[in-house]
């Protein structure tokens, strides 16, 4: 009864804010591409908050989760008819009629294709027949959508890949054994969504385009964030605004600064956290969390001043109902817990330390070592 009137109240305090959003849309501006950057973030609330009803679902009746999907659905509807009552008027066009019925000589010649398309009510000035701004925008990211930053990491040759990711908006890794990969702060042009799967003995470092003030930040944290089949690998996630999802870990190490993180068949990880409310564990052993390095702390990026609201260690196992404390997750003690010269020296990306380095250096044994 308590998961479910948090829940409840979580939810309902969710929806009030998107809807809140969603009706401030009109007065953001469209020029500089803030009405689509704030169209983008609720586009991924409501994303996020479609997955926690997902989620919440040992626990919530079949006719509440309903309901729930149903308020979902109906701010996918409220955002789609405020961004069609925002939209600009299409242009009005008309066709033109002679005066006099055409010569003979203009009979035989080739038709005029503008008077068979319609012409606009006044002549197109050559300023007009430049793309607008968002026009070109739009262009830009047609373009960045086709470049596959995810097999340009594949085919590079350096030690360390630093895909830059200035060209897209999500950032999505997936299929790679052995690499270190650091992300630039030009990455943080694509923190709309995150997505890590099926890596093994993987090094990646997302913390400086997440970070605003924290390693000489000046980027932005991820809207939401999903980890997924991710094997001995060490995985610096940076800040998230949203959720993290992790699902299907093996003899990891995150390190995570969010305001909820869902955890989810998950076995031998320790998690270095930071979050704004309780962590959430489901069909996991032998997690343990520890909190947040100092060396990737951010008070600008949305978790709250340090130890402020951090409940990093209050975690809750919806698969241990007993009163008792759940086994399959422990506070990892201090004399385990690496020291801030990891963080700072090891794991930094420097040409000494390879892959293999690193994961040493955190307690990670690579296969076939």
């Amino acid at each position: 009864m308590e998961s479910k009137e948090r829940f409840y109240r979580q939810f309902q305090s969710e929806v009030v804010g998107i809807q809140a959003d969603i009706s401030s849309l009109g007065n953001i501006s469209v020029e500089s591409g803030e009405r689509k950057a704030a169209t983008d973030s609720i586009l991924s609330r409501i994303s996020k908050l479609s997955l926690e009803v997902a989620d919440a679902s040992d626990f919530i009746p079949a006719y509440d989760q309903r309901t729930y999907s149903a308020t979902v659905k109906s701010l996918t509807e409220q955002l789609n008819a405020e961004l069609t009552k925002l939209a600009p008027a299409k242009p009005r066009f008309q066709f033109k009629r002679t005066a006099k019925p055409a010569s003979s000589a203009s009979v035989s010649a080739a038709p005029d294709n503008r008077l068979l398309r319609g012409v606009p009510d006044k002549p197109v000035t050559k300023a007009e027949s430049r793309p607008s701004a968002t026009a070109t925008a739009a262009i830009s990211e047609v373009a960045g959508a086709a470049r596959n930053y995810n097999e340009e990491v594949s085919s590079m040759t350096a030690g360390i890949r630093r895909p830059s990711f200035s060209s897209a908006r999500e950032v999505i890794l997936s299929g790679h054994t052995g690499l270190h990969i650091i992300l630039p702060l030009s990455a943080s042009h694509a923190t709309a969504y995150g997505s890590l799967t099926d890596l093994v003995d993987c090094v990646v470092d997302m913390s400086a385009p997440t970070a605003s003030t924290a390693r000489g930040g000046g980027g932005a944290p991820f809207q939401s964030l999903m980890l997924r089949n991710i094997e001995r690998s060490l995985i610096l996630a940076g800040h998230v605004q949203g959720a993290v999802h992790i699902t299907g870990l093996k003899n990891c190490i995150v390190v995570v600064a969010a305001r909820q993180v869902r955890v989810h068949e998950c076995d031998r990880v320790d998690v270095y956290l930071r979050c704004g409310s309780r962590p959430i564990i489901e069909d996991c052993r032998q997690m343990r969390f520890a909190p947040l390095p100092s060396a990737f702390a951010d008070e600008g990026a949305g978790q709250g001043a340090e130890g402020s609201n951090d409940q990093w260690d209050q975690v809750d196992d919806f698969k241990w109902l007993r009163s008792d404390a759940s086994p399959n997750w422990s506070v990892l003690p201090e004399a385990e817990r690496q020291p801030e010269t990891v963080w700072t020296d090891e794991v930094v990306g420097t040409p000494e330390y390879s892959v293999l380095d690193v994961l040493k250096a955190v307690g990670i044994e690579r296969s076939g070592v």
